[in-house]
């Protein structure tokens, strides 16, 4: 691998790793992921690294028993892929390596006696795009609004194939017609983001936004988007349906405001 090696990241390596490319421990989002990891490690959760000492941790594979999942979806007996990605750098993007990733993840499973892996995908910011899987041979099994895709690759193929939960529309009103946004410190990306967009909301909208934070990954199962921890509703409709900028809010809720 030219250098580089496959590490877990564990409590005590965390710092050298980092976490989603976060390392300094006084950014947002970086203490709360920590802390959402060791809670995580006894339900099986594995975040490894691709590290070199010369480019640092360059990429992340993070996946969960699928029946602890972060994500609304169905994958008891699957291993589950919450996140992949490589290249933080330009250079060391199509070089192979996420493949070499995905594999480290299915030997783990086979270990563990999975059934197979599982993995949403989605083209656009912040999820991997289903290309990289369906060259691993995985294939798609099921979908969901606006454009998100499960995916598995089984080890068996008599195995049932995990599948989303529905019914996102009527999930979606439930939060009623104000401005809420869902989000985890699973993706700790979006403590700022969020922060950002309440401060907006409230500044160019006269809007004080509902903010619900995903406490375990039963509340993440049932959430009415499908990436599972993170969304913003306005009106009973989803208007973002994963994480976002504060322009990006801005963008949208200029069409939605009249």
């Amino acid at each position: 691998m030219n250098g580089f090696e496959i590490i877990e990241t564990n409590e005590e390596n965390v710092m050298k790793l980092g976490l989603c490319g976060y390392k300094n421990i006084k950014r947002e989002g970086f203490p709360e992921k920590i802390k959402w990891l060791k809670k995580q490690k006894d339900l099986g959760l594995t975040i490894k690294s691709l590290y070199s000492k010369e480019n640092k941790t360059q990429g992340m594979i993070e996946y969960i028993p699928g029946q602890y999942c972060w994500r609304p979806v169905k994958a008891k007996d699957y291993m589950f892929i919450h996140c992949l990605f490589v290249g933080f750098k330009k250079e060391y993007k199509n070089k192979g390596y996420g493949s070499l990733m995905i594999k480290e993840c299915i030997k783990d499973s086979k270990k563990q006696n999975f059934k197979g892996i599982a993995v949403v995908t989605r083209k656009g910011s912040f999820m991997s795009g289903k290309e990289i899987f369906i060259k691993n041979n995985f294939k798609v099994v099921d979908n969901a609004p606006p454009d998100f895709e499960l995916l598995v690759y089984k080890f068996k193929e008599d195995t049932l194939d995990p599948k989303f939960n529905n019914n996102w529309s009527e999930k979606q009103k439930e939060y009623g017609n104000g401005l809420v946004i869902i989000r985890a410190n699973q993706c700790p990306y979006t403590v700022k983001n969020v922060n950002e967009i309440v401060k907006t909301a409230k500044q160019e909208y006269k809007i004080n936004a509902k903010v619900i934070d995903l406490k375990n990954y039963q509340e993440a199962q049932n959430s009415p988007c499908p990436f599972g921890t993170f969304c913003i509703l306005f009106k009973g409709k989803a208007i973002a349906n994963h994480p976002i900028s504060k322009r990006r809010f801005m963008n949208i809720m200029s069409k939605e405001v009249v």
